[in-house]
């Protein structure tokens, strides 16, 4: 028989105790918040995998001539056409899971040839070939099969090496990374010897590479704008503009002296200080993008002896960053290893995540599900940050292994007898 004796009576509880506070006032209504919002987001990103599975995808590599006489700023206006903002209403996202595009730019090693591949959507593979074709007339682009689908990775077997990383950003957003116009790249009269490309170092490595290796560099971008519920969010997400006007407010605050007076001072920024307001202000003229960044190595068990090949990818895109407190750093972020060995018992976590590090890659999955934003945060970079470490390289670039055209293309004599 039941003792109902047990049961609080509501009346009689000292409500200032925080433990019946809690049970009886919160409980009931932050466990259906929690679970509404779980179901809630689960269902949206269920939604857009499905539709992104069903819009399909093509790899198309970007074949290159031996030379190139392009700026990056060809690649920049290239990011520029490709902005797509994507609006849905309420009854799309819900029904059919209608999202942002989103696009994949990679560049891989295979044996040590050096490829440029690009990952679209197949509605969107003729706005990006015909992109490419109005700035690289003399480029090739063709689909071919998706390199990475021969890759497994089975740690019983092992057979095969697999190490991965995503990147981020060492500072907030707004504060920019050293772009292809602080190297100089925007000058068209420079001669081609002279010329510093900051994507050189990370090729000539991926050049270096032996049969049996192989590394891959994953850029997925996405329009950054403001979401808003009908895009799936219970709150108003900004746009990182506004943050970027905080940054700028906040180094001419600190620019400025510090007076006894009641008048305040004028600011009187450094060079640097100067520097930086100039570019996070260049870059809010800029489309920006929401960018997930991520790399992989790979090798038979044979083919990596000396097991010294990460530390190339780890600096892959050193040669932009800036440890200055007022620009940006690219750096490794989460990874596939762990820092002391009782972290990982018997390799059993670590193997874990290199088959998700592998999956996710393959799926090009970051924006998307089913790996949205695992392990790593998106970052924002304008098309002339993207353009900096994605770009298709001249003659500056002198990697042997660097895939390129033989021959060059040109139109027929007008002349030409018929």
């Amino acid at each position: 028989m039941l003792d109902f004796s047990v049961i609080p009576d509501p009346f009689a509880i000292n409500w200032f105790e925080p433990i019946g506070w809690v049970f009886y006032f919160f409980i009931p209504i932050v466990v259906p918040l929690v679970l509404f919002t779980f179901f809630w987001r689960s269902f949206i990103e269920y939604q857009r995998f499905v539709f992104t599975q069903k819009a399909g995808g093509v790899l198309l590599e970007i074949r290159i001539p031996r030379e190139i006489t392009k700026s990056p700023l060809a690649m920049e206006v290239i990011f520029n056409g490709l902005w797509q903002k994507g609006g849905a209403e309420l009854h799309e996202t819900l029904l059919s899971g209608k999202s942002r595009p989103f696009f994949s730019f990679e560049i891989a090693s295979i044996d040590g040839k050096v490829h440029f591949f690009v990952w679209t959507q197949k509605k969107f593979k003729d706005l990006v070939e015909s992109q490419f074709y109005a700035h690289y007339p003399n480029i090739e682009v063709v689909e071919v099969q998706d390199y990475t689908k021969g890759i497994f990775f089975d740690p019983k077997k092992g057979d095969r090496k697999v190490w991965g990383t995503h990147y981020k950003l060492s500072q907030p957003d707004p504060f920019p990374i050293k772009t292809y116009i602080d190297f100089g790249l925007d000058k068209a009269s420079e001669k081609e010897e002279y010329k510093v490309d900051p994507i050189a170092s990370v090729l000539e490595w991926m050049g270096s590479l032996r049969p049996g290796e192989q590394a891959w560099v994953q850029i997925i971008i996405q329009a950054h704008r403001k979401l808003e519920f009908k895009d799936g969010e219970f709150s108003v997400i900004k746009d990182w503009q506004s943050s970027a006007k905080k940054i700028i407010e906040d180094i001419r605050k600190e620019a400025t002296p510090k007076t006894d007076s009641e008048f305040p001072g004028f600011p009187n920024p450094t060079k640097m200080q100067n520097e930086a307001i100039t570019a996070i202000e260049r870059s809010m003229t800029k489309y920006p993008y929401e960018v997930h960044i991520r790399s992989i190595y790979t090798a038979t068990k044979d083919a990596d002896k000396t097991g010294s090949r990460v530390p190339g990818l780890i600096g892959a895109f050193r040669p932009v960053s800036s440890s200055y407190k007022y620009f940006n750093e690219i750096r490794k972020g989460t990874g596939t290893g762990f820092d002391f060995p009782w972290e990982d018992f018997m390799e059993i976590r670590e193997n874990m995540l290199r088959r998700k590090f592998l999956n996710a890659y393959k799926l090009r999955s970051g924006h998307q599900g089913p790996y949205k934003n695992w392990k790593s945060k998106p970052m924002i970079l304008t098309c002339e940050e993207l353009a900096t470490i994605w770009h298709l390289p001249g003659a500056v670039v002198q990697t042997p292994s660097l895939a390129r055209i033989p021959s060059k293309k040109s139109e027929a004599p007008a002349n030409l007898p018929i």
